[in-house]
């Protein structure tokens, strides 16, 4: 070995024998924006054995300022996140095995996602899959670290172990999700600092440390945190974390089929059943109609009725240029015929 991790082994709370153990784990990442690329270039710096990303959404000029994997190139290229992390990442650090899926995170998919994993670190933007994916951790029986930033305001959690509350026992606690980075914006400091607090607890986990089950906030812009002990809010008859639990966001009854995403005017609209799309086929058959058409072997990008329009393998179209979901699905129905 050429002593890449030395200076990590030095740290006392690690050592050789904590390395080992980052070099035996296998992490899922749920997003690979901000939060996303900031905690899997930490991990993989680290020599965290294995790396499982999911991210559902293509580069946009906006993601730049904060996401700190990705290129201009990239974004010409129209590159899925996951794909541009991915190619990255090898350059980072060859010896990790780096596994990248460009798909959403659903009920269909959650449970085999998390299937052989050590455990979750979240870096998504909604309260939806965060809640999907509490349930899913919690039945697998791994924790899962989350975080979140808007603006410059920051929020941490680890959830999954012991007698702490879970992200349902908290529901009603937490500040609402009224302000999201498409309205009310976010810097890369405040990335930063929730990557770096959501990695330092998945180190601790890993080589057997005592995890921080405070719930944490940070306001860097006006220079506030709070630590609160959440112990007492955990629900004794809690549907996701209590004896008797059900899951229930696990289950189909639960699940959004329409998305509003985070960052700009864009709806995503996921088409019922599982389904591969023949991006070859389709792409020559909507060209007469469309502008700026665009394809890879990963989607289809093109301009419809003033809309930009991604198309994946796997069914999922993001309509670009509107947050009205009804206006969304009538441009896709007209398109897709």
């Amino acid at each position: 070995m050429n002593g890449r991790y030395s200076r990590q082994e030095l740290f006392e709370p690690i050592g050789e024998a904590g390395q080992k153990k980052i070099g035996q784990a296998h992490v899922l990442i749920i997003g690979a924006g901000a939060l996303g690329s900031a905690s899997a270039e930490m991990l993989v710096r680290s020599g965290v054995g294995k790396l499982t990303i999911v991210d559902r959404d293509i580069l946009d000029w906006t993601n730049l300022q904060r996401q700190q994997l990705y290129t201009e190139q990239d974004v010409m290229d129209k590159l899925p996140k996951v794909v541009a992390a991915k190619r990255r990442l090898g350059k980072v650090n060859s010896l990790i095995e780096v596994e990248a899926f460009t798909a959403d995170v659903t009920v269909e998919n959650a449970e085999e996602l998390v299937k052989g994993k050590t455990l979750i670190v979240d870096a998504t933007d909604n309260i939806e899959t965060r809640l999907l994916m509490n349930d899913a951790a919690l039945k697998a029986g791994i924790p899962f670290f989350m975080g979140a930033v808007v603006a410059s305001y920051g929020l941490t959690y680890a959830i999954g172990m012991g007698e702490h509350p879970c992200l349902h026992c908290l529901l009603d606690t937490l500040p609402p999700q009224t302000l999201t980075c498409d309205t009310a914006g976010v810097i890369s400091p405040i990335v930063q600092v929730v990557a770096s607090h959501q990695v330092t607890n998945v180190f601790k986990y890993i080589v057997g440390e005592k995890v921080d089950h405070r719930l944490k906030s940070f306001d860097l812009w006006k220079g506030d945190q709070a630590t609160i002990d959440v112990t007492s809010l955990r629900r004794r008859n809690c549907p996701s974390c209590s004896e008797r639990a059900e899951y229930p966001f696990l289950s189909r009854e639960n699940q959004t089929k329409t998305a509003v995403l985070c960052g700009r005017d864009t709806v995503q609209l996921t088409f019922p059943g599982k389904r591969i799309v023949e991006l070859r086929s389709l792409g020559e058959s909507i060209r007469p109609i469309v502008s700026n058409l665009i394809s890879n072997i990963h989607l289809i990008a093109c301009e419809y009725e003033g809309h930009r329009i991604v198309l994946f393998r796997d069914g999922r179209m993001l309509v670009h240029g509107t947050k009205n979901v009804d206006q969304a699905k009538s441009v896709a129905a007209q398109l897709l015929g």
